[in-house]
């Protein structure tokens, strides 16, 4: 015999008197496996709720729509971009919580019932196999006792018939008949010897095989059953943590994702946005001239000259107090907006306006997408008659006609509008779809001139719009310089504009229209001057070619030092 079997022996010589508190000590690992599932469950549960208040908490704070302007300021989007993130973050302790359902939850949960049903299969047999040694137990007892008895009883009738033998008045057939009675008792004592001496080699067989075979496997069983529940447990405590350190890289990710759009915020540029978005366009206001109330008292003291002095002053004083009006101190229009924006400043109007306009021309883009797409249709029924009839496209065509003349009609009248803030009245030869507004008026002075100029030409009124003064003196001033010139970069007097940057083209740009400059993709080129709202890039190549070119075609390169600058529009 070994020595792991000797030792097992010894074990359950050891605990053959314990089955009852092994029995109590396996129920009590039952039930902790049970309490640990209850554990984990809990904490999936906390998980559960924790990610789905975090959820709630990132979209309580989400962008309204309202709100959307506030996605041109860094520090808005980092703030934005880290609710994003946390929602993320949400997700990672949802699946914490799946995870530990899964994988130890219902794992444990079916564990534990084939716990209970192998550990009831052990101590049914351990309990069957006890009580077929106690069986035997009581059977060998009655045998021992029967045996007892009848050697007693055996005694007594051998007793009896030598007394009777002894006896001289007792007959010879009394004699015979206790002699019979004797013998036949001590047959009976023989019998039950042999019979007691059979059960107990039968009895101790039984209890060798007991303690030393029967029991000794269950408790094997047992033990093993143990040991895989003990291990279970360590497995899934181990799990319990490895759930936990599988989801933290992501975590780590949707942390760096916070720092980085923290890190990405820059201050100066939403300074900029801002001095961009409210900047009114005014030229702040000229020196406030000294109004002389006395000089009326040194005229000629005379009813006429008294009377026309009043006058003059009053009318003097009138017309200054309508021109004067200081633009920080404008008044506002309440109530409904005008739909030419004249309610706004020149440069926040001029923005609506261009923005309005550039909404008109998608909507015309629109409208000629589907009427080429029309337009083929129609022609592919005329090729193929059994494929459709021509003239059922006829009356979409109309209405798409007419929209297009409705949204044209209103792109003139917006870009009249815009022409009108940018100090020139539009020319009737531009065409219905505004390209830009730096081209509407071609071959006159730089824009940046113009605006100059228009600045210099315009007033401001209490209501918040503004008056053109010289407008047909502008007009008048344009149109020879266009006769006379051809192209405002061919004029040799003209004072070059300085650098402030560089541009790299995106795109290649043809540029037909005049005072723009055809560019290949990747080219570089000078920026002279940047984009002032309305789309276009003054750019030079060399001292002899400079022209305009759309800002989305061109990647910009500024100078640090004309980045900073602020300059009134």
């Amino acid at each position: 015999m070994d020595s792991f079997k000797v030792e097992t022996l010894i074990k359950v010589q050891q605990l053959r008197d314990q089955f009852d508190n092994l029995e109590k000590h396996t129920q009590w690992g039952i039930d902790f496996v049970e309490k640990y599932t209850k554990f984990v469950k809990e904490r999936s549960e906390i998980e559960l709720n924790y990610a789905r208040q975090i959820r709630n908490l990132s979209k309580k704070y989400q962008p309204k729509k309202k709100e959307e302007d506030e996605n041109k300021y860094t520090w808005c989007r980092a703030f934005y971009s880290t609710l994003n993130e946390l929602n993320d973050y949400a997700g990672q302790h949802e699946v914490i919580a799946e995870n530990m359902t899964s994988q130890i939850i219902a794992d444990l949960t079916r564990y534990a019932q084939e716990v209970k049903t192998e550990r009831k299969s052990h101590f049914h047999d351990g309990r069957k196999a006890q009580q077929q040694v106690e069986a035997s137990w009581k059977q060998l007892e009655s045998c021992k006792r029967k045996f007892e008895r009848d050697c007693k009883e055996a005694d007594r009738a051998q007793q009896y018939f030598e007394k009777m033998d002894a006896d001289i008045n007792v007959t010879k057939a009394d004699v015979e008949k206790a002699r019979q009675q004797a013998q036949m008792r001590h047959q009976m004592a023989s019998d039950s010897k042999n019979e007691y001496s059979s059960y107990l080699q039968k009895f101790n067989q039984e209890q060798n095989e007991h303690y030393y075979t029967i029991i000794p496997n269950i408790f094997q069983k047992i033990q093993a059953m143990e040991e895989k529940r003990i291990e279970r447990m360590g497995e899934s405590l181990k799990t319990f943590a490895e759930v936990d350190r599988q989801i933290l890289p992501i975590i780590g990710k949707c942390l760096d994702g916070m720092t980085q759009v923290a890190e990405s915020i820059e201050p100066k540029n939403d300074s900029s946005q801002v001095i961009e978005s409210y900047k009114s366009g005014f030229e702040p206001p000229g020196d406030v001239e000294f109004e002389d109330y006395g000089q009326a008292m040194k005229r000629t003291v005379s009813e006429t000259s008294l009377n026309n002095s009043r006058s003059d002053n009053k009318a003097e004083r009138s017309s200054k107090s309508k021109s004067k009006t200081l633009w920080p101190f404008i008044k506002k229009n309440k109530g409904s907006n005008p739909e030419d924006f004249s309610h706004l400043p020149p440069e926040q109007r001029r923005k609506k306006l261009q923005a309005k306009i550039d909404d008109i021309n998608k909507d015309i883009q629109k409208e000629m997408d589907q009427r080429d797409a029309l337009t083929k249709m129609k022609e592919v029924y005329v090729k193929n008659p059994q494929m459709g009839d021509p003239n059922s496209v006829e009356p979409r065509l109309g209405e798409i006609a007419n929209n297009i003349e409705k949204l044209q009609a209103e792109a003139q009248k917006f870009e009249g509008w815009l022409a009108e803030v940018e100090g020139r009245m539009p020319v009737k030869s531009d065409p219905p779809r505004r390209t830009s507004v730096l081209y509407e008026t071609q071959n006159s002075t730089p824009p940046t001139t113009n605006n100059n100029n228009c600045a210099q030409d315009r007033e401001s009124s209490p209501d918040g719009s503004y008056t053109e003064e010289q407008s047909s003196e502008v007009q008048s001033k344009v149109q020879p310089e266009t006769a006379e010139s051809g192209d405002e970069f061919d004029d040799p007097d003209e004072e070059m504009l300085p650098t402030i940057g560089t541009c790299k083209a995106l795109y290649p740009f043809e540029g037909h229209n005049e005072g723009t400059i055809a560019v290949t993709e990747g080219e570089l080129l000078y920026v002279i001057e940047e984009d002032k709202g309305d789309g276009w890039t003054r750019v030079r190549r060399n001292e002899e070619e400079e022209g305009y070119v759309p800002t989305s075609y061109v990647e910009v390169f500024l100078d640090s030092n004309a980045k900073g600058a602020i300059t009134y529009i």
